[in-house]
């Protein structure tokens, strides 16, 4: 076993370990998951490392727009 796997198993044995690990779940994955199911955004329409990083900006930019929006609401 490599470190790394020691440390992450060594953390998830305990309490507090499980309930921080847990927060993975909630924070960054539905972002991901709303951008390709909710938005529609599946594959980039530009190609190349120059281009696909100015794409992504702008996807992210309208899911950002989009959540100030609902949280403005609120």
């Amino acid at each position: 076993m490599t470190v790394t796997l020691v440390k992450m198993a060594r953390t998830l044995k305990t309490k507090q370990g499980r309930a921080l690990y847990g927060k993975r779940k909630r924070t960054v994955e539905p972002v991901f998951g709303i951008i390709k199911q909710i938005m529609g955004f599946r594959l980039f329409s530009l190609r190349g490392l120059q281009a696909t990083p100015g794409e992504w900006k702008l996807v992210a930019m309208a899911y950002n727009l989009k959540r100030m929006h609902v949280l403005m609401d609120e």
